[in-house]
């Protein structure tokens, strides 16, 4: 009840400072890539305007105002939440003061109505939908995937007269709603009629003494009105990366920027701890940290990049993708047909994530991995399968770590990084409170 009241004070302070500075919204949503897309849009916002983005991942009925008032989330501190309205008041009714120009919000929604709370927080001049999937997450509490999407949608309807939709082509789902924008809407992806299309993507690699060679970023080009412009995404890998410069080139080009200045600005991007970050492991192995969350669309994606990656043995801890409700066994299944061909050793965290192994063992003539039942390995939690990870590693190993954010699947990159000292800097999650 508490929580609720907040939320509602925090509306009303957050909608006067909307009216009051008027600033161009920008409104994200989907299940795959949100926060790494937001960053994107914000790299090349950043080089034209005085823009503003939640504090971490904070985007639901209490981060969105906080975001929209410039206020840092308390906690559980109850003298900083007295503190943080008092303040949020001063926002709305106090002095005037310079307000960013543009606002990049996250949207998130885990129960049927959320949006309709968000969007009447604060509308979208400029919607953008990023991936969903066959089974995306949060589906749970919905009655299929197709309710989910169409809550999301409520996003796209919300947009005024005037504002866009940018949807992400290569999902059916979310390229429908272009009907409810009354086709002022912009696609991208990799599909031949996107609108920002993605094409020639290369993983660029650089020599390495180990393993030869290790990803050094992503060459592509992105076509835009008949004409393809090469684009370099330093310091990344995979194909999410991919999808968030594409919405971010959208967007760019909405807010009247030119394609070679947002390129350029995308050459800073950096990928988010967590978000299938290239680590240097423990016994001169290579670690892909991916270890924000996890859905079926990012796990297939994340196991396609360690299939493409040079290493003497690939290993997959895989923790339990969390919120898939009914869907949850056979969307795990599924993981598990796929990492069968692609690993050499798998560790599961997690109950849902044991049918991982049970698929993989199934399968286990037709595979790659051999003798799987002493290569595949169960675990209840992330600390213990961090320990026995720890003594599998040998040089030259490739390891993909991911599951959901509850599975904290971060304790297991901490176990077996070289560089422990920074884990800090590299990892989530590292916050007092998550740590305790």
């Amino acid at each position: 009840m508490l929580k609720s009241i907040i939320g509602k004070i925090l509306a009303v302070f957050a909608c006067r400072v909307i009216r009051r500075y008027d600033p161009v919204i920008i409104g994200i949503t989907g299940s795959v890539g949100k926060t790494s897309t937001r960053e994107a849009i914000a790299v090349v916002l950043r080089k034209r305007f005085r823009i503003r983005t939640p504090e971490k991942n904070y985007n639901n009925e209490i981060g969105l105002p906080l975001t929209i008032l410039g206020i840092r989330h308390p906690g559980k501190n109850l003298f900083g939440w007295i503190v943080a309205l008092c303040l949020a008041f001063f926002r709305a009714y106090g002095f005037r003061t310079e307000y960013p120009e543009v606002l990049i919000l996250e949207y998130g929604i885990d129960r049927p109505g959320d949006m309709d709370v968000l969007v009447s927080i604060a509308r979208p001049h400029i919607a953008v939908v990023t991936r969903i999937g066959n089974i995306p997450v949060h589906v749970e509490f919905f009655r299929d995937p197709f309710a989910l999407a169409d809550e999301k949608a409520k996003l796209v309807k919300a947009i005024p007269k005037d504002g866009y939709a940018v949807l992400a082509r290569d999902d059916d789902a979310v390229f429908e709603m272009r009907r409810h924008a009354k086709f002022r809407s912009v696609s991208y992806g990799k599909a031949l009629d996107a609108d920002i299309r993605i094409m020639n993507s290369e993983l660029r690699m650089k020599k390495d003494d180990v393993f030869g060679e290790v990803p050094d970023g992503i060459s592509f080009k992105i076509q835009f009105k008949g004409k393809a412009t090469p684009a370099f995404l330093p310091n990344t890998a995979g194909i999410p990366q991919l999808y968030s410069a594409g919405a971010a080139v959208a967007v760019g080009i909405l807010m009247r920027m030119g394609i070679d200045e947002v390129l350029g600005a995308l050459r800073e991007y950096e990928p988010l701890p967590g978000r299938l970050c290239i680590l240097q492991g423990i016994k001169d192995s290579l670690l892909i940290d991916d270890t924000y969350n996890a859905a079926p669309e990012s796990m297939r994606e994340a196991l396609v990049l360690l299939e493409s990656l040079r290493g003497k043995r690939k290993i997959a801890v895989l923790g339990d993708m969390l919120e898939l409700g009914r869907y949850s066994e056979d969307a795990h299944r599924a993981i598990g047909k796929q990492a069968g061909t692609v690993v050499d050793i798998l560790l599961t965290v997690g109950p849902h994530a044991r049918f991982i192994g049970e698929e993989v063992k199934a399968g286990r003539p037709k595979k790659k991995i051999r003798n799987a039942n002493e290569k595949v390995f169960s675990f209840a939690n992330a600390i213990s399968a961090g320990k026995m990870l720890q003594s599998l590693i040998r040089p030259g190993d490739v390891v993909l770590i991911k599951g959901s954010q509850g599975m904290r699947m971060e304790k297991i990159v901490e176990e077996v990084m070289a560089l422990r000292e920074q884990a800090k800097k590299l990892l989530v999650r590292q916050e007092d409170y998550w740590k305790k």
